[in-house]
């Protein structure tokens, strides 16, 4: 997967991604951001926050960053800001990769459907590990790959096709990923009742 294929991709996506996207992945989305636990006042930071779906259920009392790699899915998330009335969000076009964040530099960190659509998770969440404070939560909700034999050999299969348009890898393994970013889950759980998608919350332990 390449960084140019991900971002057309998600370009020429953002005009329908909230019809696609938004009612399927609600209830994924509520129960990942309430397990931030987000206190008043504390900074909190989107991986790949898109157009901006996850907005209206973060406190109006957080400091709120989000980025991502698509400057059309973050004007659609700018018109949502406008429209919520939101003076605690700031969105920024960048590389989830090579956050230009300081160290331990939010309380949590957060990131819904995007893992398995970047090329390089394991940096990622590596990055994630950097700019969030030791005892913070990252939360990752994502689909990983199924346990199931026939579902995942399934998924390796149409792989190198959604790769290659620069969609999302859907063969990601949970467990190697984890174990590469030095993260473990509190514990994780199905969503959206949809096999092979995951809500994996992480404390922070640097």
């Amino acid at each position: 997967m390449k960084y140019a294929a991900v971002k057309r991709a998600y370009d020429l996506l953002s005009p329908a991604y909230d019809l696609l996207f938004d009612r399927i992945f609600y209830p994924g989305r509520v129960a990942a951001v309430s397990r931030l636990r987000i206190k008043s006042g504390q900074r909190v930071l989107e991986l790949g926050i898109g157009t901006g779906l996850n907005l209206p259920l973060y406190p109006a009392d957080c400091r709120l960053v989000g980025i991502d790699l698509s400057r059309q899915m973050l004007r659609k998330a700018q018109e949502r800001v406008t429209e919520l009335g939101l003076a605690n969000v700031r969105l920024l076009v960048m590389d989830a990769t090579r956050l230009s964040f300081a160290d331990n530099a939010f309380d949590h960190v957060l990131g819904t459907y995007v893992i398995s659509a970047v090329p390089d998770p394991v940096q990622v969440l590596q990055e994630a590990r950097r700019v969030c404070r030791s005892g913070g939560s990252i939360v990752i909700l994502n689909h990983f790959k199924s346990e199931n034999r026939v579902l995942g050999a399934f998924e390796e299969l149409v792989a190198p096709i959604t790769t290659r348009l620069g969609l999302f890898k859907p063969d990601l393994a949970l467990g190697p990923l984890l174990e590469q970013a030095g993260l473990t889950p509190d514990q994780v759980q199905r969503v959206s009742g949809l096999n092979g998608w995951r809500l994996v919350p992480c404390i922070n332990r640097k």
